[in-house]
C-alpha cells in the first residue's frame, strides 16, 4: 500500500481493534493497532501516522489522558475518539482536549472509513500549505547534555514536523558504564524519533579543534540542519567549551544557531531568547529518566530542579509556564526555534541586569 494513508488505532479490545483495522484497510489505508497506550505512543515519537482513532476507556491511561500525551508529540496529528458511553460530558471533554472527531460505538462502516480518510487528507493538505519542515541539529558533549539543554524544544519541534537530529561526541566513559550510557541515549532519541550520531571522543579530553570539527562538519554535510543547538562558551565544562568552539566552525554555514544551558554553565551565560516549552515538560521528563545510570548522581536530572529551572526562566518570556533559555549565536531565519502559528514560542529577553540572568 504504498502512498496509502497510515492510521494508527489504540484499542485495548481485540474484537473492536479488528473491526476498525479490518474497515480501513478495505478503505484503502494502512493500520497499526496497538493495545498498550504507552506503547503506542512510542510508535507515534517515532513513526509518521496520518491519523490515529483510540478508545476512551482503557488499562492504566484512559483514551482522554492518552490523547493528551499524543498532542504533546504531534500537534498536527489527526485525533477520532471513539466509545460506547454517549453522553455530552464525554463528547464536551475530548473536544476541550483537541479531540478532531468523537464517535460513538457502534460506528457504522461508511462513517469510520470516511471520516477517518477526511480528517488524515485535511491534515495533510494544512501540512502541505504551510511551512517547509526543518532540520533541528543539537549538539553534546555528552549522553542527557541535550536533553537537559533543549529536550523540550527538540519534542516541541518533533510535534511540529521537523526532523531532529542529535549529535553526541562521547559516551560519557567517566559518567558511567559507555554500553549503559549509550543505550540511554538511544532511548531518549528513539522517544521523540530523533536520529542519533553517538561518536566516541574521549571524555574530558574532547579538543576545540580536530577531529572534533570534523565529525560535526561531517554531520552538518549529512543532515543539512536550518537550525542548530549547541553548548555555550560560558560553561565550566572544558568539554562544553570545546564543543562551542568546534561547533562554531563546522556550522559557519547554518543559517541559525543557539546554545542551550547546562548546569555547568557559568553566571556569563546570558540568555536572549526564551522558548516556551508548556505542554512538553513531561516528554522532556521522560527523556531525562532514560539515563537511569545518572539516577543519584546527576541532582539537575531530578524532575523538581529541570521544572523549577524551566519554571525560573518562564519569567523573562512574554507567556508560558515553562521555559528554556537560548544564547542566539545567529538568527537568519527569524525566532529561533518557532515560526508564526507553530506548537511554540519564543520571546527577547528585555533583562540587561547580568546577575538576574545567571544559571539555576
Amino acid at each position: 500500500m504504498d502512498g496509502a494513508l497510515h492510521v494508527l488505532v489504540v484499542d485495548d479490545d481485540p474484537d473492536t481493534a479488528l473491526f476498525v483495522r479490518t474497515v480501513l484497510q478495505r478503505g484503502g489505508m494502512s493500520v497499526t493497532t496497538c493495545a498498550d497506550p504507552l506503547e503506542a505512543l512510542a510508535l507515534a515519537a517515532r513513526v509518521e501516522f496520518d491519523a490515529a482513532i483510540t478508545d476512551i476507556e482503557m488499562p492504566g491511561m484512559t483514551g482522554l489522558e492518552f490523547l493528551d500525551r499524543l498532542r504533546q508529540l504531534r500537534t498536527d496529528l489527526p485525533i477520532a475518539v471513539m466509545t460506547a458511553h454517549a453522553s455530552v460530558d464525554y463528547a464536551v471533554d475530548a473536544l476541550r482536549r483537541q479531540a478532531d472527531e468523537f464517535l460513538v460505538k457502534p460506528v457504522p462502516k461508511d462513517t469510520l472509513a470516511a471520516t477517518i480518510r477526511r480528517l488524515a487528507e485535511t491534515a495533510q493538505a494544512k501540512r502541505a500549505a504551510g511551512a517547509p519542515r526543518r532540520t533541528v541539529l543539537a549538539i553534546g558533549a555528552h549522553p542527557d547534555d541535550v536533553e537537559i539543554g533543549v529536550g523540550g524544544t527538540l519534542a516541541a519541534h518533533r510535534s511540529a514536523g521537523d526532523q531532529v537530529v542529535i549529535l553526541t561526541l562521547s559516551r560519557g566513559a567517566r559518567g558511567g558504564e559507555v554500553d549503559d550510557r549509550q543505550n540511554e541515549s538511544l532511548a531518549a532519541a528513539e522517544l521523540i524519533g530523533a536520529r542519533l550520531f553517538l561518536e566516541d571522543l574521549e571524555d574530558t579530553r574532547i579538543s576545540p579543534m580536530d577531529p572534533t570539527t570534523s565529525i560535526i562538519e561531517r554531520v552538518v554535510r549529512e543532515v543539512s540542519p536550518t537550525i542548530v543547538y549547541t553548548h555555550s562558551a560560558n560553561d565550566r565544562h572544558q568539554d562544553h567549551r570545546a564543543v562551542h568552539q568546534a561547533a562554531s566552525v563546522a556550522t559557519r554555514n547554518v543559517p541559525t544557531v543557539a546554545c542551550f544551558q547546562s548546569p555547568s554553565a557559568t553566571i556569563d551565560y546570558r540568555p536572549t531568547r526564551f522558548v516556551t516549552i508548556d505542554g512538553f515538560t513531561g516528554t522532556k521528563l521522560d527523556l531525562l529518566r532514560n539515563f537511569t545510570s545518572q539516577a543519584g548522581i546527576r541532582t539537575y536530572l531530578q524532575d523538581d530542579f529541570v521544572l523549577a529551572t524551566a519554571r525560573y526562566w518562564s519569567r523573562y518570556a512574554s507567556g508560558g509556564q515553562y521555559c528554556e533559555p537560548l544564547e542566539v549565536v545567529r538568527d537568519a531565519g527569524g525566532v529561533v526555534g518557532a515560526t508564526s502559528g507553530s506548537a511554540f514560542q519564543s520571546s527577547s529577553s528585555t533583562t540587561s541586569n547580568p546577575s538576574e540572568r545567571s544559571g539555576v
